[in-house]
Formats: structure tokens, C-alpha cells, sequence
């Protein structure tokens, strides 16, 4: 599984659209699974879940996208892995 951390500066609302843009118009297979809100006082989390068709591989690739953030500290994790692969180890 590959995975990608940052922590970031600037809009929480700004990056999670930007994100969410980029990612279902940057492949014509991609699609927005499913997805949560979560506010506790001042600090906000948001996970996105993307999947798309690889040919490559000839099967179902699934991105996982969380944001935490408070104010302008915002800290981003991306987890890709394939939903078969993910199956197969349970």
C-alpha cells in the first residue's frame, strides 16, 4: 500500500475541493465512493474515499483521503491500494 503524509498550511475547505477537482477530473474512471464530516470544536476531519478502473491491472483501485485540521494547520494522509488486494488479505 502506498501512502503519502503532509502537513500543510492554508484553507481547509479550499485544499479538500482542490483535492476532490483534481482527483474525479484527472481520470474519466474515477469515482467518489463515499465520504464523512466530522467537527469537534475548533478542529475539523474530513475522509474521502475514490475509486477507479486500472486497465493496467485489470481491476478496482480504491484512495483513501483524510484531513485533520485546526485553523490554517491542516495535515493530509493519502492511502492507495487495490479493493481486491485489500480482500484478499482479510
Amino acid at each position: 500500500m502506498a501512502k503519502y503524509e503532509q502537513r500543510l498550511k492554508g484553507n481547509f475547505n479550499e485544499l479538500l475541493n482542490w483535492l476532490h477537482k483534481d482527483i474525479t477530473n484527472g481520470s474519466s474512471s474515477a469515482s467518489y465512493e463515499d465520504g464523512s464530516d466530522i467537527e469537534l470544536g475548533d478542529s475539523r476531519v474530513a475522509v474521502r474515499v475514490y475509486e477507479r478502473y486500472s486497465l493496467a491491472g485489470g481491476n478496482r483501485v480504491s484512495l483513501n483521503i483524510t484531513i485533520t485540521g485546526t485553523g490554517e494547520e491542516t495535515f493530509l494522509k493519502v492511502c492507495r491500494d487495490s479493493v481486491e488486494n485489500y480482500i484478499h488479505k482479510q
